[in-house]
């Protein structure tokens, strides 16, 4: 059985914003997602560890405990792990460069895919001037979006208990709102034009929990979305025909996608979207230059 209970294989999976040590992450589905996959690589795109959090109160239950045995897991079999540290987990950049229980740590990175497009990968915050020079509003929004997560996990308990499944509260909102948009498409034009002024084909990042994947003028942005509020959580490239991730659309020859069913067990977040590619070495070389305003 292929990418219903069994186990699917990809060449590069990327997954950002877990925040794990939080009461919104969702670490049962993630593990999930885990179990089922296996892949040459997985970048971790930054946010894993929610380091903001922890400082104020510590929550570290089993689950998510598990994620992170089940990560260094897979490197030692032979997966190649990149992590790439965010804002939330933002102590673990002075490691860059070295490697912990078979993870690589990279400040930043260019990825090359099978048919040789060259692919920025990095968390994004470096793009958020709020993070960068405003902390203090960017913890206050932290703490804010933490009660909105919060509120949606016993709005979710309460939908559950009448048979609905899981909606979004916060990831509904966040999109309602005029200001949320405008920002999350100044973000996309910056993240990509960067991409293009370094002469790459395109970029990969996270940090403003929102999944996409379009072209903006010639450069391919993806973003690969988030394990909280699980509004198309994660990306993988895969092999043709068939690159499915549970419970999400099924990449097939035609170019046209259709939507897997699940098995039992925590259901997966719906809405993954994937990307079929040749197959080929997987590569990654850091790059030569930091970025914009960063220490090397």
């Amino acid at each position: 059985m292929h990418g219903i209970r069994g186990e699917s294989s990809y060449r590069t999976i990327w997954i950002s914003d877990i925040h794990l040590g939080t009461r919104g992450c969702k670490a049962e589905f993630l593990l999930d997602f885990l179990k089922h996959a296996r892949a040459e690589q997985i970048y971790l795109v930054g946010d894993i560890v929610d380091g903001w959090r922890l400082k104020r109160s510590w929550y570290w239950p089993q689950t998510h405990n598990d994620v992170v045995q089940k990560l260094l897991r897979k490197a030692r079999k032979g997966t190649r792990v990149i992590f790439i540290p965010g804002n939330h987990d933002e102590a673990a950049r002075q490691f860059a460069g070295l490697q912990f229980g078979g993870i690589d740590m990279r400040r930043e990175c260019v990825h090359e895919t099978a048919d040789g497009k060259r692919l920025l990968v990095i968390h994004g915050d470096e793009f958020d001037v709020i993070v960068r020079y405003a902390r203090w509003i960017a913890l206050l929004g932290d703490w804010t979006y933490n009660i909105l997560l919060t509120t949606n996990n016993h709005f979710n308990a309460a939908r559950k208990l009448f048979g609905f499944p899981y909606w979004s509260l916060s990831a509904y909102l966040k999109h309602k709102v005029k200001n949320a948009v405008e920002y999350i498409s100044q973000f996309e034009d910056a993240v990509a034009n960067v991409a293009r002024q370094r002469g790459l084909d395109g970029v990969v990042c996270g940090h403003i929990h929102h999944a996409e994947m379009r072209d903006i003028d010639g450069v391919l942005y993806c973003n690969d979305g988030d394990w909280v509020e699980l509004h198309r959580p994660g990306r993988a490239l895969g092999r043709p025909p068939r690159t499915d991730l549970l419970g999400g659309p099924v990449s097939r020859p035609d170019g046209q996608a259709e939507t897997s069913p699940h098995g039992q067990g925590p259901p997966p977040a719906t809405g993954h979207l994937t990307l079929s590619i040749r197959q080929g070495p997987p590569t990654c070389a850091s790059l030569s230059s930091p970025m914009p305003g960063f220490p090397r």
